[in-house]
């Protein structure tokens, strides 16, 4: 369980999250709305440890994880563009975080077998990433992001980019990938139809200016 309370981010004196709370069920995937600038990268940020917070506490399965370094919470994070490794065979992206963690070669290799035939490219271990269409970028991303096996995932508008016809089918093949490995999950996203594809529950992003009694100072969660 990914449990976030009254978190508030901001940045060069402008708040940015004003007191933003989010709990997300173990093994459930919950979509967090917002148009650009609302946001919605800074909260995954925020979860992930890799931005300073003004307030707030961040567990995940009962542990607080509020002022653990980033690299020491163990969650996954796929950004929007994928940011794979151009150099490396889509193997070895997918071994990156698993070498992180020490693991023998066996198991490495296990583990990316298991990952490529998860995301439907199990014959793709030697491909090299420019080869990659879109939709393999994005699903070879997400392997990678599960690959250590993190408690918590977060995916940043993981469709972004995509033709409109082709992003709601991969949607619904990453929804089912998440159901599948039971992993708790945040994703990102502008597109309702995307998120309602994708998750089990829907948050809304929306500026405090839109609420009665406040005028301005950040987006909190509807």
């Amino acid at each position: 369980m990914l449990e976030v309370q009254d978190l508030t981010v901001s940045r060069d004196k402008r708040v940015i999250l004003h007191h933003v709370s989010l709990v997300v069920p173990t093994g459930s995937v919950t979509a967090v709305l917002g148009s650009s600038g609302s946001g919605k990268t800074t909260l995954l940020r925020a979860i992930a440890g890799l931005i300073r917070i003004d307030t707030g506490i961040i567990h995940v399965d009962g542990r607080n994880i509020t002022h653990m370094p980033s690299h020491k919470r163990n969650i996954g994070l796929m950004f929007q563009d994928g940011q794979l490794f151009p150099t490396m065979t889509v193997g070895a992206n997918i071994a990156f975080g698993l070498k992180m963690q020490n693991k023998n070669k066996t198991e490495q290799q296990k583990r990316v077998e298991e990952l490529l035939a998860l995301v439907h490219l199990p014959d793709y271990q030697d491909r090299d990433v420019p080869t990659l269409s879109g939709g393999e970028l994005r699903r070879v991303a997400l392997a990678r992001a599960l690959a250590p096996t993190p408690p918590v995932l977060l995916l940043d508008e993981p469709l972004t980019g995509l033709e409109e016809d082709f992003r709601y089918d991969l949607a619904q093949e990453l929804a089912d990938i998440l159901h599948d490995t039971g992993i708790t999950t945040v994703v990102v996203t502008h597109d309702r139809k995307e998120a309602e594809i994708m998750a089990d529950k829907i948050a809304q992003l929306v500026p405090r200016s839109s609420l009665p009694g406040n005028i301005d100072g950040g987006f909190v969660l509807e």
